[in-house]
């Protein structure tokens, strides 16, 4: 199959086309693979569009300057966030390497963005890095006045499986400065944290 019929199945209504379509991409990436994808981040296609951001995660840390010269060039709110999502895949699928400064300083500042289709995809993927995104999820937890971004944060920090978000949890539980729906959902965050290190020093137990 050529690669234009490649970036055609990308929008097949069929799911395992689109994938096999995916893999096929990564598989034989050239120079031109990457531009083409990124052109993709501005279809009105939503499945398009979806296909595309999964695809780049795929390929992995190679598509993190892209998207970071994208994020700082264009200001169609569904590209940035686009391309924010794309880097969280990337973060997602690659977890054992060291994501790149770059990306890392573009998801920092991402997070301030006006509009919270980027800025909470930003926290969501700073998330899944886990614990090396920690000290800059609790910054802007520290910072923000934004409450809806303050929820995603609390929330995201009770799934890091971290112990050093307890201290920050409590904190915003108990600062009467806050919003009272952020302090209600610190509480149920402390849970969720106390449940997912339980859970993970169990699975470490084993493996042991």
């Amino acid at each position: 199959m050529t690669t234009d019929a490649l970036f055609d199945r990308l929008k097949h209504p069929n799911p395992n086309l689109r994938d096999r379509a995916m893999i096929e991409l990564v598989e034989n990436c050239d120079e031109t693979t990457i531009p083409r994808l990124i052109e993709i981040l501005d279809d009105s296609d939503t499945t398009y569009r979806r296909a595309a951001v999964k695809t780049l995660g795929v390929i992995g840390v190679d598509t993190v300057p892209f998207l970071v010269a994208l994020m700082a060039t264009s200001d169609n709110v569904t590209v940035r966030g686009s391309a924010v999502k794309a880097m969280a895949q990337v973060i997602l699928n690659y977890p054992e390497l060291t994501f790149p400064a770059a990306g890392l300083a573009c998801l920092t500042a991402s997070m301030s963005d006006q509009n919270p289709v980027v800025s909470i995809a930003a926290v969501m993927a700073l998330g899944e890095m886990g614990p090396p995104a920690f000290e800059i999820l609790v910054a802007e937890l520290n910072t923000t006045d934004n409450i809806a971004l303050q929820v995603t944060l609390v929330n995201t920090l009770g799934s890091l499986g971290d112990r050093r978000a307890e201290a920050i949890l409590i904190a915003a539980k108990d600062d009467e400065n806050r919003d009272q729906y952020v302090r209600e959902l610190a509480t149920s965050a402390l849970s969720r944290l106390d449940t997912t290190i339980n859970y993970k020093e169990m699975r470490a137990g084993r493996g042991n």
